[in-house]
């Protein structure tokens, strides 16, 4: 797909590596093409290797589900549009480039490995290091916050409500993010990005969920922890 002005953009197969496994799917990787003034540059895909991730195919009947590739690239032109439009008139490859990586970022994603070394921790000091180890390996193939529902009917509630709210404490607001997010949006396609969470309409609605699940909790604490963290992630990809 191609803007009617100085930039194009095309989201693409790149044919010239190896193929790689898609949830069962044999697939080129997806790349990004971006042009503008006859200068060109090429990346691969963030959402390509996002939604790659063994967490997000479940299995039914004898077959793997998960996010199709037409779904991604559809994400990717939503991403680049709303990229190309913010900058104009003084675009440049190399802000797009910065902007790509900083509002592609999906905040649960990112936030999920600091969540995952809390858990460890907690479970460490409760005694548990077997299972403070197993949530620690196997988060690589479940999403966490499916794990931490299943601890809710499995735990008793003193331990489970301890674990949620030290984590508000001790660890990046993975739970209220995540559980905000799968309240908006459908799977497979589960992410919360920066480009959304920018949007006054997302915190808005953000709020509202924090008051109807959270009420003891300050939600400006959480919009500071986040800011925190956009701003450190900003920083690091200047």
């Amino acid at each position: 797909m191609e803007k009617t002005y100085k930039v194009s953009y095309k989201t693409y197969f790149n044919d010239r590596l190896k193929q790689v496994f898609f949830h069962g799917q044999l697939t080129y990787p997806l790349y990004v093409q971006v042009t503008f003034d006859r200068k060109t540059i090429v990346f691969k895909s963030y959402y390509f290797e996002l939604f790659s991730k063994a967490r997000y195919v479940i299995f039914m009947d004898g077959k793997m589900h998960g996010p199709s590739l037409e779904q991604i690239m559809e994400k990717e032109e939503l991403l680049i549009n709303y990229i190309i439009d913010k900058r104009l008139p003084d675009f440049s490859l190399d802000q797009f480039k910065l902007d790509y990586t900083f509002y592609s970022k999906d905040l649960c994603d990112e936030m999920e490995p600091g969540f995952i070394d809390y858990l460890f921790v907690f479970f460490q000091d409760k005694g548990m290091p077997a299972l403070a180890t197993t949530i620690q390996q196997g988060s690589k193939f479940r999403i966490l916050y499916d794990v931490v529902g299943d601890m809710k009917r499995a735990f008793n509630r003193p331990l489970y409500d301890e674990l949620v709210d030290n984590s508000f404490y001790y660890a990046p607001p993975y739970l209220p993010l995540y559980g905000f997010m799968q309240q908006t949006k459908k799977w497979p396609m589960l992410s919360l990005t920066v480009m959304e969470w920018e949007d006054i309409k997302t915190k808005a609605k953000f709020a509202d969920y924090m008051f109807k699940n959270y009420p003891e909790k300050d939600v400006q604490e959480i919009y500071d922890q986040v800011e925190k963290w956009l701003t450190h992630i900003k920083d690091v990809g200047e």
